[in-house]
């Protein structure tokens, strides 16, 4: 994958020679076009090269999604530096870790959040510059607006780091990922014929900008070439009146959320422009699918991809969703991209498994991440000889799907045999007293470990362990079904919503 002396920024320079006065950005009742986006990116490099950001120094990102961020990455790439996006949901400990992690030397802070940068404010001391971004003291405008536009631009290599997001840290603190010039570019080239994006593309960008799904998104919008739309907040209602109103296209959604959406009853409606709905971050309950099917005709996309990988590397398409004769697929992963090539490795041997068998899935891609950063120890246990360790457990079948079980990390071992607890909860999940479902391995003496299932029940539902436990010995191995069941308000989740299985092993064991 080649990349220009501009970097990403040619997704800029490129449309405004094409299209200067069409819109690219459209945030709340405000619209920019290529050319207006360009100045403001140019005077925004400007002004932070007179802070004294160089190459390879960073710079943080604090607040919820706003069009500041995506200036801030492209500004980013023309000084050869890196943009840390902050997950503005983490707690203060937390927050207090990445942003120190990140060594960023100058932070943008959305008003929302300046007191709890001022909290840690002693913890940071690589940090000189705050900038205030909204509110009645907004430095960022400021910046913006009195920013000298940048000439000596960084000549960008594929290897260049510009973009650091931080992985959500189940089993500890978050790491930083550095995300390159080579794979984003490579992700955007193999997003855009899987999805159908052109120039024509009205792309909604609804999952928050710390996230992968959120910034690689919108970077494969705009390197279409059409006009993205930030969402600040994932509101449903104000969500399906954004995408009637700009008559959206593209749009990607976690399922949580599109089950929100359904029960807006303006929904079929409000997504009549809509032709492609991609969904990921965690898998589709088969209730909810059925009735994401029933109630929309637009196409789905299901995607795997992780923050190391630069975004989605595995898409299913929307006929392999709607097959009459392989409604098993709605379950898989899809096949991976062009560029992308899947191993299946037997974690205990090292070795590729047989078609069919679980093993973890590697991955090699020039969509990789260049590393961890300062971090060079989970580097090396996560790059294995150019091939990246996901820690998802899965196999292939004969046609090249995917089919994601478990992390590897979270099998159960129990007399002997290998139990992946995404299997056991696709089962209970659709109990009709069953709202959520966490399956772990607690210790046991006789059998090493026993599989236990953690469950939220539905509102109104009443069950107990013995039907559970029955439901789940009737439609699995026995040795599979949960040998005991805990009921809980509420699954312990980190600040992007994945459960922290760790926690309930600690609270259950």
């Amino acid at each position: 994958m080649s990349v220009t002396p501009n970097g990403i920024f040619e997704i800029i320079e490129s449309r405004v020679s094409q299209k200067p006065d069409d819109g690219a950005l459209v945030f709340e009742a405000q619209t920019w076009t290529w050319t207006e986006l360009r100045d403001r990116i140019l005077r925004l490099a400007g002004a932070l090269r007179a802070e004294g950001i160089t190459k390879d120094d960073r710079i943080a990102f604090l607040d919820k999604n706003h069009p500041a961020c995506l200036e801030t990455t492209f500004a980013a790439s023309l000084l050869g530096a890196a943009h840390a996006v902050i997950n503005f949901r983490l707690s203060q400990e937390e927050l207090a870790y990445v942003l120190a992690d990140s060594a960023a030397e100058v932070l943008i802070v959305g008003a929302d959040f300046v007191e709890a940068v001022e909290a840690i404010r002693s913890e940071l001391p690589k940090l000189r510059r705050i900038v205030v971004l909204g509110g009645e003291n907004d430095e960022y405008q400021g910046l913006v607006a009195t920013g000298a536009p940048l000439t000596d631009r960084h000549h960008a290599d594929a290897s260049d780091c510009f973009l650091q997001l931080y992985t959500s840290g189940t089993t500890g603190w978050p790491k930083g990922a550095m995300l390159s010039q080579g794979g984003l570019a490579a992700h955007s080239e193999a997003l855009l014929p899987a999805y159908r994006m052109d120039e024509s593309t009205v792309n909604l960008v609804a999952m928050p900008l710390f996230h992968v799904g959120g910034t690689s998104w919108a970077i494969g919008g705009m390197y279409a070439g059409g006009k993205t739309i930030i969402a600040r907040d994932a509101v449903p209602a104000d969500l399906l009146s954004v995408i009637e109103k700009e008559q959206v296209t593209h749009a990607f959604f976690v399922p949580a959320l599109i089950q929100m959406l359904l029960a807006q009853d303006n929904i079929v409606d409000a997504t009549k422009s809509l032709q492609v709905i991609g969904y990921g971050g965690s898998p589709m309950p088969a209730p909810l699918m059925d009735k994401t099917l029933e109630t929309l005709s637009t196409p789905l996309y299901s995607v795997y991809g992780m923050t190391e990988m630069s975004g989605v590397f595995c898409v299913l398409g929307p006929d392999d969703h709607r097959n009459p004769t392989r409604p098993q697929l709605r379950a898989s992963a899809g096949r991976p991209l062009p560029g992308s090539t899947v191993r299946v490795v037997n974690p205990s041997s090292g070795e590729d498994s047989k078609p069919g068998e679980v093993g973890e899935f590697w991955v090699k891609s020039p969509q990789m991440m260049l590393g961890y950063w300062n971090k060079p120890e989970a580097t090396a246990e996560t790059i294995v000889d150019g091939w990246l360790r996901t820690g998802d457990a899965g196999r292939v079948d004969e046609d090249g799907y995917l089919y994601v079980e478990d992390r590897v990390k979270d099998m159960v071992i129990t007399g002997g045999e290998n139990v992946y607890p995404a299997e056991v909860e696709r089962v209970l999940i659709q109990h009709p007293a069953v709202a959520e479902v966490a399956v772990i391995g607690l210790p046991d003496q006789k059998w090493g470990e026993t599989v236990h299932a953690v469950v939220t029940p539905k509102d109104g539902s009443k069950t107990d362990d013995a039907e559970l436990i029955a439901y789940a010995r009737e439609r699995l191995a026995h040795y599979k079904a949960p040998t005991g069941v805990t009921f809980v308000d509420a699954l312990p989740r980190n600040p992007t919503g994945k459960i922290l299985k760790r926690n309930l092993r600690a609270k259950l064991e």
